[in-house]
């Protein structure tokens, strides 16, 4: 017998000693129980076939397996829905469950509520403090720029006191060259009168007798007007009240003045016109009389 023989014999003594697993019996139906939601069972799981092993090229023929038998898959269950069931004993008061539902949910509503005024009322709080905070920002502000408002003022009138008396320092300057620029013409025009002869100062004086008579009695009239006018004060031995006093009356006596004064410059400046009018006319009418005794000659 050769080797390959020998193989072939092995090989079919172990496809004869291959059996055949046995089917698992199926488990009896459970029987459905009165319960709310019945559970089904799960199905019997076939075992896996073994495989079966390699066989040699050219095998002798072998003697055929016995045929497995078929399973047949039993059909589920259907579902079939069931009412719960009450339990017996004591009788359910529904009353009573749908009374505390409305409890409950009064309860709840309750609470929803005083959380809503609870936030309302610190909103209410916080605009309040907002409101606040605005007004004493806004009085800050405006005490602020009432501040600033005064020392703007202030400086503005530092500076309206400092250019007034720069230029109060400028005209006291310009007034005492002015009065130092007149005293030196005069001395020098003293000077040159006295430089000058006997003989032309003597005509002079008699040239301006002559042109200044009767200025000079106008001019006297002026003096004495005025010395009746101006009185000597003698204040000296005055005391504080009646010093006040005394400068009320001369205050009242420079506000009569001065209305004098006013009227008399009211009255001038009256007079030059009806003057200025009288002239105008005058100059017309010998306009047309000059005219007329033209047109007279004429015919």
């Amino acid at each position: 017998m050769s080797d390959t023989e020998e193989v072939d014999q092995q090989v079919v003594e172990e496809v004869t000693d291959v059996e055949v697993a046995p089917e698992a019996a199926p488990q009896p139906e459970p029987e459905p129980e009165p319960e709310p939601e019945p559970v089904a069972e799960p199905e019997p799981e076939p075992e896996p076939e073994p495989e079966p092993e390699p066989v040699a090229p050219e095998p002798e023929p072998q003697p055929e397996p016995e045929p497995e038998p078929e399973v047949v898959e039993e059909e589920k269950p259907k579902f079939k829905p069931t009412a719960p069931r009450i339990p017996e004993g004591d009788k359910v008061d529904f009353d009573d469950i749908q009374k505390k539902r409305q409890n409950k949910d009064l309860i709840e509503l309750q609470g929803l509520i005083d959380a809503h005024f609870e936030h309302r009322k610190k909103e209410e709080e916080e605009l309040i403090a907002l409101k606040e905070r605005i007004e004493k920002r806004r009085a800050e502000r405006a005490e602020q720029q009432r501040i600033i408002a005064e020392k703007e003022k202030e400086r503005q009138t530092r500076r309206e006191t400092a250019s007034h008396s720069l230029e109060q320092e400028e005209r006291l300057r310009r007034e005492e060259a002015d009065a130092k620029k007149k005293a030196d013409e005069e001395a020098k025009k003293k000077s040159a009168l006295s430089s000058m002869g006997s003989q032309y100062s003597s005509y002079l004086q008699k040239a301006d007798s002559k042109r200044g008579g009767k200025k000079q009695t106008e001019r006297e009239k002026k003096k004495k007007i005025l010395a009746e006018r101006r009185k000597a004060l003698n204040i000296d031995h005055l005391n504080e009240d009646k010093l006040r006093d005394k400068i009320k009356e001369l205050h009242e006596w420079m506000k009569t003045l001065e209305s004098e004064k006013f009227d008399h410059m009211e009255r001038l400046k009256k007079q030059k016109y009806e003057v200025l009018t009288f002239r105008h006319r005058i100059d017309e009418l010998q306009k047309h009389s000059k005219k007329g005794a033209a047109t007279r000659r004429r015919k």
